[in-house]
C-alpha cells in the first residue's frame, strides 16, 4: 500500500515538473521588440553617441555666448527724427556700441521719426513714471520748461560763436554738472552725454533776404520762454505746434515759419512748403541723451558703465559726423533750388536778442560766463 502511495506522488511531481518546461514568454509586439532593436544598437554606438553630445553641447555653449541673452534687459529709445538724421545716426551708434558690449545683455529698441510723440510728449511720459520710454534723444534746451535752469543757458542766442566752443563745454567737467541737473532737482532722469546737431535756422513759406522780413511773421516754437524771446525779439510772433504737426502748419498757413537745424531741415521734407533758409545761427542745436531714474537704478554698477562708455563713443561718431554731413546737406538744398540767405553781419540779430540773455542768466551769471569763456 505504501509503494503504491509513493508511486503515485513521484508520478505527480513529474508531471508537474514537465508542464513547468513548457510554459513561454508571451510574445511581444512587434513595435517593442523594435524598441529592444534600438535600445541595442544604442548601447552599441554609446561611445560615438557621447562624442556627439559633447560637442553638441560645446557647439551650444559657443552660440550662447554670442546671441542676446534671454533675459536680456530692453531699454525703449525716443528719437523724434529719422534715422539718417546726425541724431538719427548717433541713436544708431549708440545702439550698436551698448549691445555689442554688452554681449546683447542690454537692447537699445530706437524709435524714430517721432512714432512716440514730440519731445515734450516723450518727457511727460518718461517724467510722469510710466515705464514705456526709458531714453530719449532730447534738445538740450527742452528741459528749460521742467526746471532746467542750467540747460537753458545752453539754448541762449549766439551763446556758441563755433562747434569748437561747444565742444570744448561738451568735454569739460563741467558739462558733467549739467547732465545730472534733471537728476538732482529730482525731475526722475539723467543726461548720459552731449552731442550737436549744427546750428539752427530760420526758415519760411516766403520769400525772405534778411532779419527785417521776419517782422509780423508767425514762426513756430516749442512751449519754451528762451525761444519765445527770441521770436519776440525780432519781432515775429511765436506760435506753440507740435513738431510733428509743423509741417502741415507751414502747408496750411498755420504759421510761416520755423528753426530747424540744416539736417533735419531737409530731413523732414520742409523745403517742400518752407524754400526760404536764412542762415542766422541763433543757436547751435546742442543735444543730449537722457535715461530715467528708474531705468538706470534698475541696472548693474556694470551696466551702468557700458551705457556711460557707449555715450562717450556715441558722442564722439556725433562730432565726427555733424559738421561735414550739415556742409553736405547744404549744398543739396542749394542744388534743389532752395532760396539759401548767407548773414554776412551778425550783430543786428545779435542786438535783438541781448534782452533775452540778460532775463535768462539771472543768479547764473558767473555759470553763464564760464561756458562765453570756453570759446
Amino acid at each position: 500500500m505504501k509503494k503504491k502511495l509513493l508511486a503515485t506522488l513521484l508520478c505527480t511531481v513529474m508531471m508537474i515538473t514537465a508542464a513547468g518546461c513548457g510554459l513561454q514568454k508571451p510574445e511581444t509586439p512587434a513595435e517593442d521588440n523594435a524598441s529592444t532593436s534600438n535600445t541595442a544598437a544604442a548601447d552599441t554606438s554609446a561611445t560615438t553617441d557621447a562624442a556627439a553630445t559633447t560637442d553638441t553641447a560645446a557647439d551650444t555653449a559657443t552660440d550662447t555666448a554670442t546671441a542676446p541673452a534671454e533675459d536680456a534687459i530692453t531699454l525703449v529709445y525716443a528719437e523724434v527724427n529719422p534715422l539718417d538724421t546726425i541724431v538719427g545716426q548717433t541713436a544708431t551708434k549708440f545702439k550698436e556700441t551698448v549691445e555689442e558690449m554688452s554681449g546683447g545683455s542690454i537692447i537699445i529698441d530706437v524709435q524714430a521719426s517721432g512714432v512716440l510723440g514730440s519731445e515734450n510728449d516723450v518727457l511727460d511720459t518718461m517724467l510722469g513714471g510710466g515705464g514705456t520710454i526709458q531714453m530719449s534723444r532730447i534738445s538740450a534746451f527742452a528741459l528749460t520748461s521742467y526746471g532746467g535752469e542750467k540747460s537753458m543757458l545752453l539754448s541762449l542766442p549766439y551763446t556758441f560763436v563755433s562747434r569748437e566752443h561747444f565742444w570744448n563745454f561738451a568735454t569739460s567737467d563741467l558739462a558733467s554738472e549739467f547732465l545730472l541737473e534733471p537728476h538732482e532737482n529730482g525731475s526722475g532722469v539723467r543726461g548720459l552725454f552731449y552731442g550737436e546737431e549744427g546750428f539752427r535756422h530760420f526758415f519760411t513759406v516766403n520769400e525772405i533776404s534778411g532779419m527785417e522780413d521776419l517782422a509780423g511773421m508767425k514762426l513756430r516754437v516749442s512751449n519754451d520762454p528762451v525761444m519765445n524771446g527770441l521770436v519776440e525779439g525780432l519781432g515775429a510772433n511765436p506760435t506753440v505746434v507740435s513738431f510733428g504737426e509743423l509741417y502741415s502748419a507751414l502747408q496750411t498757413g498755420v504759421v510761416d515759419g520755423a528753426e530747424q537745424p540744416i539736417a533735419n531741415y531737409k530731413s523732414n521734407a520742409f523745403p517742400e512748403v518752407a524754400p526760404n533758409l536764412i542762415l542766422d545761427g541763433h543757436t547751435l542745436g546742442a543735444i543730449q541723451v537722457i535715461i530715467t531714474d528708474e531705468a538706470w537704478d534698475s541696472l548693474t554698477e556694470e551696466q551702468q558703465n557700458i551705457l556711460v562708455e557707449a555715450g562717450k563713443v556715441a558722442s564722439q561718431f556725433n562730432r565726427e559726423i555733424s559738421e561735414q554731413a550739415e556742409n553736405e546737406v547744404l549744398e543739396q538744398l542749394k542744388a534743389d533750388g532752395v532760396n539759401v540767405v548767407e548773414v554776412t553781419d551778425i550783430t543786428p540779430w545779435q542786438d535783438a536778442c541781448k534782452s533775452v540773455i540778460d532775463d535768462n542768466i539771472k543768479g547764473q551769471e558767473e555759470l553763464y560766463q564760464k561756458i562765453v569763456d570756453m570759446q
